[in-house]
């Protein structure tokens, strides 16, 4: 099992900007392809995000050319830079593998935008 932490969220205006970050209790090069996701309340959880061991990345097209996913194997983080965010990008936020684990789930970061 692991453990992923996220941190970065928070209350901001549209078009504002965030950063999140998640460090997971095992090497990212072993686990493989990184995903953030995100939840809605009552909702399931959808992949926003996603980056491969070799830096291939996709990107819901809701979120594509505002949001980058990043890989830093050394500092073994997964990073998610949010810019001109909306108000239907509030959520929680959670980082896991592709596919994802279940039991692997964090407590995630809320993102919550409105004016």
């Amino acid at each position: 099992q692991v453990q992923f932490v996220e941190s970065g969220g928070g209350s901001v205006q549209p078009g504002e900007s965030l950063t999140l970050s998640c460090a997971p209790s095992k090497s990212i090069s072993e686990i493989g392809t990184m995903a953030w996701y995100r939840q809605l309340p009552g909702s399931q959880i959808e992949m926003v995000a996603r980056v491969s061991n070799t830096g291939s990345r996709f990107y819901i097209d809701h979120v594509q050319g505002r949001f980058t996913i990043t890989r830093n194997n050394a500092k073994n983080t997964v990073t998610l830079q949010m810019k001109n965010l909306k108000p239907e990008d509030s959520g929680t936020y959670l980082c896991n593998r592709v596919p994802p684990r279940h039991g692997d789930w964090g407590q995630g970061t809320q993102v919550s935008v409105s004016s």
